[in-house]
């Protein structure tokens, strides 16, 4: 079975890569099909549509509303003749994102404008997830993250006549919101874009935290998730940054740096930092196995730091953005963590390939869809056993029906100082490797490397579809995929209801469930998920894992409830809960969160962000009885305005 499924997906794979540079998409700018009749004048929405060209492909007696000045500000305009209003919508049938192949026609031209990627902790992401769980958003790929800004606006492009012809104002709200967010990059729809530049944020954040935190994600846990693996420690922490976009034709430059302020603690005793070691197979505890950056030994030093958050430079080729440098990469449709890979961990540098726009393959997309597809390589830090090891992701994946997506995804840690040496062999044994191996095999220059293999879904339900999506995210350890040995995997699943009817559309609730302790045996001592046998500091980056927060043999669950005062303002409160078991952790753990956040802005530049958490934990290992920690934190951040050339 693994040798025809190892078949299966090489040929595919080579078949798709060579098809993703031969076959370009068709333009942002052509419909999928003709736009719906236009309702009577006093149904007509009085926003302006945001691609005037988009509109000219209606009837003659609806004529297009003219260009505003400023996207999201409302303009008049003239009342269109009245029309029959729309039929019955038709059955839901098999959705492809372009039209049909023609091999007799001109290649389509392409967007070939370069663009920057969105910071995974924009309000960007929110926003258009809870625009996509409205019904909207048809051709997004909520599993594969980031979004570049340019295809960002095409999603927005495609969706702009349903959204201003739907009765949805909460959908428009966050429509308004998006268009000012991206004036820059389409200032009147498909005009040219021009060279774009200059500062796109400045911010500071000021965090207190009182009490003991955790600061262990591949042990005991952590009391500040997904952070891009800054330090915190009890007292007071800042960060304070800025970040620089230039896009000039089909090059574009991102620099996110920051400086980061931790205080000193006393961190793990030696006897805790041996016994965890010694879990991890690391004995003995002694250099250069000690210190090691997943075991925060004490005492710890404070932290006075700039440090790159993300910088690469891109080109835009044929639907792809290749590019060199730290990317942020979420590969998954959760929001509490991606199993593959999140922000958990500070960015690694790379060299990536990403599909950023979909794709349509001849006879493939008839039955899969569109599809996209992103790989990068690069060096981790902070291991030891072996030292500086390397990593590649590749994922594809495919939208069959507008409301339906899938996707694969394979991470491999190899070599590494005192493994096996990275060789152009080594490499293509890891890439192209999916069988089992043996211990020999593991020790010496043949091992393919720690493989761990994801597949995920998202699916806006049926007689929900504007209301309800439903997901799942799962990765394994050696196995092709989840699929094939779902009782060794582990998952996160969710539920995302956008809004609800009447008086409480501006409420929207998201319930999420992990587990990485899968129930194949009574007990793994912590080695199964994102731990491996050579690779003994695993799925990890400078201390943290790259991939859900929930970490190593744990069980656990999030729940966000917001209400939303606007398209990029909200309150919402949160709680989450994980579990360790003491096979692993001895005595295990046990963790709950509190979390009350507010998102408000102060004109249209300056956004205000303040929470404060209270967390309850009990790990008898490191602390007797109950403990806990409030974290509370303010953050202002001020977006300029972009300049433009020419203006």
């Amino acid at each position: 079975m693994q040798i025809r499924t190892l078949l299966f997906f090489s040929g595919f794979f080579a078949a798709t890569f060579s098809a993703g540079f031969a076959q370009t998409a068709p333009p942002a700018s052509v419909p999928t099909e003709a736009p719906p009749t236009q309702a009577p004048a006093a149904q007509q929405p009085s926003r302006p549509a945001y691609d005037p060209d988009q509109t000219k492909s209606q009837p003659a007696q609806n004529p297009p509303s003219p260009a505003p000045a400023l996207p999201s500000t409302p303009q008049p305009q003239p009342a269109p003749a009245p029309a029959p209003p729309p039929g019955p919508t038709s059955p839901e049938r098999v959705y492809t994102a372009y039209p049909n192949y023609d091999t007799t026609a001109p290649p389509p031209k392409t967007d070939a404008l370069g663009s920057a990627y969105i910071p995974m902790d924009s309000w960007v992401y929110p926003a258009m997830m809870r625009l996509y769980s409205m019904g909207f958003l048809d051709t997004a790929f909520i599993g594969m993250r980031p979004w570049t800004r340019r295809s960002a606006v095409h999603m927005l492009q495609k969706s702009q006549v349903d959204i201003m012809r739907s009765d949805n104002e909460e959908a428009q709200g966050i429509y308004d919101k998006l268009l000012y967010e991206f004036r820059s990059e389409a200032p009147l729809g498909y005009a040219q874009r021009g060279v774009v530049y200059g500062i796109q944020s400045v911010y500071t954040r000021f965090m207190g935290i009182g009490g003991t935190p955790l600061r262990d994600s591949y042990h005991l846990g952590q009391t500040i998730a997904n952070d891009y693996g800054r330090p915190y420690q009890s007292g007071f922490n800042n960060v304070t940054g800025f970040s620089t976009l230039n896009e000039a034709g089909r090059f574009s430059l991102f620099v996110r740096g920051e400086y980061q302020h931790s205080p000193s603690a006393a961190g793990y005793s030696y006897d805790l930092s041996e016994l965890l070691s010694r879990v991890d197979r690391l004995a003995p505890y002694a250099p250069p196995n000690r210190p090691q950056d997943t075991i925060p030994e004490g005492p710890i030093a404070s932290e006075n730091n700039f440090r790159l958050v993300e910088a690469s430079l891109s080109f835009h080729l044929l639907g792809h953005e290749i590019s060199g440098g730290k990317n942020d990469a979420w590969l998954g449709p959760a929001q509490g963590g991606a199993m593959a890979w999140s922000n958990n961990a500070e960015n690694i540098y790379s060299f990536r390939i990403n599909r950023v726009e979909p794709m349509y393959i001849p006879l493939v997309s008839k039955l899969m869809g569109p599809l996209r597809y992103d790989f990068f390589y690069g060096s981790l830090k902070g291991h030891t056993s072996p030292n500086s090891p390397y990593a590649h992701s590749e994922m594809f994946s495919f939208r069959p029906t507008k409301n339906f997506e899938f996707g694969f995804q394979r991470t491999v840690i190899f070599g590494g100082k005192g493994h096996t040496p990275v060789t152009m062999h080594t490499f293509l044994k890891s890439f192209f490797d999916f069988s089992d191996t043996t211990a020999d095999e593991k020790y010496s220059r043949e091992d393919p490397g720690a493989r761990f293999s994801d597949f995920n879904f998202s699916w806006r339900l049926p007689f929900m579809r504007k209301y309800a999506t439903l997901y799942l995210d799962s990765i394994s350890h050696d196995d092709v995929t989840p699929i094939s040995a779902p009782r060794r995997a582990s998952y996160r699943t969710g539920l995302y209801i956008s809004q609800f009817p009447g008086s409480l559309k501006k409420l929207d609730l998201r319930v999420e469930a992990v587990t990485t302790d899968p129930g194949v045996t009574p007990s793994h001592g912590g080695e199964f998920a994102y731990w491996e046998v050579v690779q003994l500091q695993g799925y990890t980056n400078k201390g943290y894992i790259m991939g859900d927060w929930i970490g190593r043999e744990a069980k656990g669950g999030q729940a966000w409830l917001t209400w939303h005062l606007s398209g990029n303002e909200w309150l919402q409160l949160e709680y989450l809960n994980k579990k360790i078991p003491k096979d692993f952790v001895p005595s295990g753990t046990t963790q709950n969160q509190f979390q009350v956040n507010v998102v408000k802005r102060f004109g249209p530049d300056v956004e205000m962000k303040a929470w404060v958490q209270y967390e309850g934990w009990k790990a008898p290992v490191y602390k007797n009885g109950y403990q806990s920690d409030t974290v509370g934190a303010f953050q202002l951040t001020w977006y300029p305005r972009l300049r433009r050339y020419p203006q």
